[in-house]
């Protein structure tokens, strides 16, 4: 694994952390996988990244809300993160 590669990762594991796991009881190993498999799939396709100008990861078009258009905030995870 290279360097940036890796400071990719802690920076993942350490956001996962405090904003996911910190947040949640689990009760075994599946229900860990599942949360994080959430989170991650948030991370991935809703959650806006500087460096992308707002754009999540996975998506390729802009995802400001145009105006007047209804905000609708959806509860991921339980509550622990609204979309």
């Amino acid at each position: 694994m290279t360097t940036c590669s890796h400071c990719f990762a802690e920076g993942f594991v350490r956001t996962a952390r405090t904003e996911c796991t910190g947040r949640l009881l689990t009760c075994d190993q599946r229900h860990a996988g599942a949360v994080l498999s959430g989170y991650a799939a948030h991370c991935n396709d809703h959650r806006p990244r500087q460096s992308r100008n707002q754009l999540p990861p996975r998506l390729d078009e802009p995802a400001a809300v145009p105006p007047g258009a209804e905000i609708r905030r959806r509860k991921v995870l339980g509550g622990v993160v609204s979309e």
